[in-house]
């Protein structure tokens, strides 16, 4: 097997690849900034320079020339290679900082350059923290500058888009950036203007940096050059709690992480999953942190008039939903499930009505034609459809939703966490004289229209599972509390150093944005005791494992396992037939 050397340790490889990306796949440290394995290497930044040589090969036999001691000779190049774009190959011989002092001053040395009309405002600037140019230099970097002229000035706080804000005196000309959107999302909107000291990146005259994966660009900027207008100010990286998610804007499931501070999503980055989103996702996906925190539905609401509902306690909402349910016939009651819900809330509202003889349970798929693109954008806008069909609900459209909901044969509504009144533009007027509940994240338009709403828990507070429409099974985990929870007590959740050693004198902790739900599967398994029937889940990992046992489509499916392989991919096949679009 061939073998490489780096640092007089001995590497074996099987497959060739670049010198950079082997070390980095083994743990070995190497400075850099422009390289990205997912993007072209342009081997600008100079940062990743190594002294680097071949064995000396005999042209007569083919070997190679051995010295005194029987080591093979190796004649080195004759300047320092840049490692991410150095091919490896067999007996190469590789020096970086750790053995090499001429190395590690050349690294010195190229950060000293790239510092030399850098602004020194890591103070102020959102990347401190989590800056490359910050911690490189830290590490690599030179302990002072001999630059003692006036730094070059360039445009300051440029909107480039909606999204993306950019400060231009911070930017190393890596280009990262626009090679993204030549490569990756492929808008073409950002290019290298001027020359020399005074270049940097922007769009065409009259362009706006619109493209619907323009964060992306703010994620893989190695300094603070260009950073998000929303998340701009808001927090320190190390105020807040990583949380490992997914995205639930549309049905592909990117990998993200929430970052919550004072019990608040402030913003959402993607997570890498080499199966699903690689490094990239979707700019509406992290625009969810707004439907996270705000328009929250908190206590339990009651209608008193057309257009007035008023909050009421857990039992009388509970009270009286049993009430309903009990002066209702099963033939009576229209079950409406949602694939903006998990897996495991479904499944309890299926259960549930199923005991009391209801005997389907439907749901209508949120699927605009025409607004994928083929990358990480799906038609389908709700992150569960295909964890409905497996589950066997009924799939309806439009016009048999309105059919249903217009039918005198049923008294009495129950949806769950679809906003079905918004999205189809239905008149609330439409159930009339029909007792209409529904599970709700936010208000909505379905929210005004329902006599009964019982809040529930949104993606960020509970652990749920959603199959993509790649058919692959994810789950969530609780990022927020809410009033009835605590994150030093949910095992599940992830603590910060802040976040562990926080008081309720810190600023970070308050009660004022803990909102008043439960899971909906929590609120099922209460009405289910209340009414004597047999519901008794304690937790969603215990209703993931009853639906494992249950259904083919999900046998062997476990939170456990979800977490270790990033996912189950499942099979498509085993869809129920009449529920395949």
């Amino acid at each position: 097997m061939p073998e490489i050397i780096i640092d007089n340790v001995r590497y074996e490889y099987e497959q060739p690849g670049k010198v950079l990306q082997f070390m980095l796949d083994q743990g070995l440290d190497l400075p850099y900034f422009c390289y990205h394995p997912s993007m072209s290497i342009p081997a600008n930044c100079r940062q990743c320079l190594v002294k680097a040589g071949t064995p000396i090969v005999d042209r007569e036999t083919g070997k190679p020339e051995l010295d005194e001691d029987g080591n093979p000779k190796i004649r080195y190049f004759p300047k320092f290679m840049t490692a991410c774009s150095l091919d490896m190959s067999d007996g190469m011989v590789v020096h970086t900082h750790v053995t090499s002092e001429e190395v590690r001053r050349a690294q010195a040395d190229n950060l000293e350059l790239i510092l030399i009309n850098h602004p020194l405002d890591c103070p102020i600037c959102d990347q401190a923290g989590e800056c490359p140019l910050q911690i490189l230099t830290y590490k690599y970097g030179p302990e002072g500058s001999r630059f003692e002229h006036k730094k070059v000035h360039k445009p300051k706080r440029i909107q480039l888009g909606p999204r993306v804000v950019l400060d231009a005196e911070r930017c190393i000309n890596c280009t990262r950036c626009t090679r993204f959107t030549e490569e990756i999302s492929k808008s073409n909107q950002l290019t290298i203007v001027a020359r020399g000291d005074k270049n940097y990146p922007m769009t065409a005259p009259g362009e706006t940096f619109d493209d619907p994966y323009s964060l992306n660009t703010v994620d893989i900027c190695p300094v603070g050059a260009l950073t998000s207008a929303d998340f701009r100010f808001k927090a320190r990286v190390w105020e807040m709690a990583q949380t490992p998610s997914i995205d639930i804007t549309n049905g592909k499931g990117c990998n993200v992480d929430l970052w919550t501070r004072d019990n608040l999503v402030l913003r959402i980055t993607p997570r890498y999953n080499k199966e699903i989103n690689d490094h990239w996702m979707p700019d509406e996906g992290r625009m969810a942190y707004r439907q996270m925190n705000e328009n929250r539905v908190s206590k339990p609401e009651i209608k008193l008039s057309a257009s007035e509902h008023s909050k009421t306690s857990w039992n009388n909402a509970l009270m009286t939903f049993v009430e309903q349910i009990e002066a209702h016939k099963p033939e009576e009651i229209l079950v409406i499930g949602s694939p903006h819900a998990p897996v495991e809330d479904n499944f309890l509202l299926q259960q549930f009505f199923n005991k009391l003889g209801v005997s389907d349970t439907l749901f209508s798929p949120h699927i605009t034609p025409g607004k994928g693109d083929d990358f990480l954008i799906t038609d389908d806008e709700a992150p569960n459809t295909n964890g409905c069909r497996m589950l066997g609900l009924g799939e309806i459209d439009k016009k048999k939703l309105e059919a249903e909901l217009k039918s005198d044969k049923y008294k009495m509504v129950v949806i769950l966490t679809d906003d079905l009144f918004g999205r189809y533009e239905i008149e609330p007027s439409i159930t009339e004289g029909k007792f209409t509940l529904t599970f709700a994240t936010n208000y909505n338009a379905t929210t005004k229209a329902a006599d009964l709403i019982i809040p529930v828990t949104c993606s960020a507070e509970h652990t749920g599972s959603y199959v993509s429409v790649d058919g692959r099974i994810q789950r969530t985990l609780p990022a927020k509390e809410t009033l009835y929870s605590n994150r030093r007590l949910n095992l599940e959740m992830s603590l910060s150093r802040l976040d562990h050693f926080g008081t309720k004198f810190d600023n970070w902790v308050s009660d004022r944005n803990r909102i008043d739900c439960i899971p909906a599967w929590e609120f099922l398994v209460r009405t289910a005791y209340e009414m004597n029937l047999k519901l008794g889940f304690e937790s969603s990992r215990e209703i993931m494992a009853k639906i494992s046992d249950e259904l083919p489509a999900l046998n062997g499916v476990t939170y456990e396992r979800m977490d270790e392989e990033r996912g189950i991919q499942l099979d498509l096949k085993q869809i129920p037939a009449e529920n395949v679009s």
